[in-house]
């Protein structure tokens, strides 16, 4: 597998996108002579290099892996146009996959391998992109503070019985617009600028910092309460530093609405690039990411839920339970993101 750092994409002058340009020139001119695929990816887990080898051992297709960020990708592959070497491009949200495919940058894909194995709610409809792995975006609490009975709902985290007992990611982070997005699916936009504007009120400090900022926050007591997704978590009670096992130790997990409909589950997927160069080897690699070995890659790799049922979960993320998913389809909250970045706005979500 050959890797090309995301800090290709860091440059903003003429002569660092000179630079940049050269490996994928390169890329596309050995892609015409041997077997191989070149994916364009913001997944940036070491553990998905297994995922890369195993295709090529079983396949004998060579990986080109291009990191970067999501937004500079799409950005990049639209610049490229009909001279991209992209084949597939794979983002670690919906709200992200959604902004790709309405720049037009995805092609359809008919294949009734990922018809059959990926749930209608975790695909776009017409197989532009498709969902390989699920994160939920759960309430976590310290476990001496808060008593899971307490808690029920998003929704509930408005409750101003929360004042100043709860952290988060700033309204600029894909996982909020996403989660906001979804809220206004579900309620509507006024209920959920209402939402907003109580669950503001709750902060017990401004935004600020990634999920594992949210978890540590937690534990220390400068909050209550949370909201992550699960696989941070089971990050830290694995890691091999005792201190980042603490922390952990000191954090419940609850699935909220339960009984209303279901978590809210977001995605990390991909999709066929329309002018990729090396199609029928970018379709076997994402039949192959449905595959029972790299689903068990996800799962166990990185702490993901798998989107094939049968597949064995990660043991920290299989105690935390099981759950009712919520089943709204991308598609159906992705409109909504432009709309929850200005109700986030008006609310004072910084």
């Amino acid at each position: 597998m050959d890797k090309i750092s995301r800090r290709i994409f860091l440059g903003s002058t003429a002569a660092a996108a000179t630079v940049a340009l050269s490996p994928f020139i390169h890329i596309k001119e050995s892609s015409a002579q041997t077997k191989e695929l070149n994916l364009y990816s913001s997944r940036h887990y070491n553990t998905d290099s297994r995922l890369y080898k195993d295709f090529t051992k079983q396949t004998g297709i060579k990986v080109n892996l291009i990191e970067g960020e999501a937004d500079p990708l799409i950005e990049r592959i639209k610049s490229e146009g009909r001279n991209s070497p992209a084949d597939i491009l794979i983002t670690v949200d919906a709200g992200r996959l959604w902004r790709a495919d309405q720049a037009g940058i995805f092609a359809p894909v008919n294949s009734k391998i990922l018809q059959q194995k990926i749930p209608s709610s975790l695909r776009h409809p017409k197989g532009h992109w498709f969902g390989f792995s699920k994160r939920v975006r759960v309430i976590m609490y310290n476990k001496g503070k808060v008593n899971p009975s307490q808690l029920s709902t998003y929704e509930d985290l408005a409750n101003p019985k929360w004042k100043g007992k709860i952290v988060t990611r700033s309204s600029g982070n894909i996982y909020s617009q996403s989660l906001t997005a979804w809220m206004i699916a579900v309620n509507g936009q006024a209920a959920t600028e209402k939402w907003c504007r109580g669950l503001v009120a709750n902060f017990a400090r401004p935004p600020q910092g990634n999920d594992t900022a949210q978890i540590e926050a937690v534990a220390s007591g400068l909050a209550d309460l949370a909201i992550v997704n699960t696989y941070y978590l089971a990050g830290l009670a694995e890691s091999k530093d005792p201190a980042k096992r603490a922390i952990a130790q000191k954090i419940g997990v609850f699935f909220p609405n339960q009984k209303k409909g279901g978590a809210h589950i977001n995605i990390s997927g991909g999709g066929l690039i329309k002018t990729a160069p090396n199609r029928n080897a970018a379709v076997k690699f994402l039949e192959y990411l449905v595959s029972p070995q790299a689903q068990t890659f996800f799962a166990q790799g990185n702490n993901e839920y798998p989107v094939v049922s049968g597949i064995a979960l990660d043991p920290v993320l299989a105690k935390f339970g099981n759950f009712k998913a919520d089943i709204t389809r991308v598609d159906d909250f992705g409109p909504n993101l432009s709309k929850a970045v200005q109700v986030m706005d008006r609310a004072g979500w910084k």
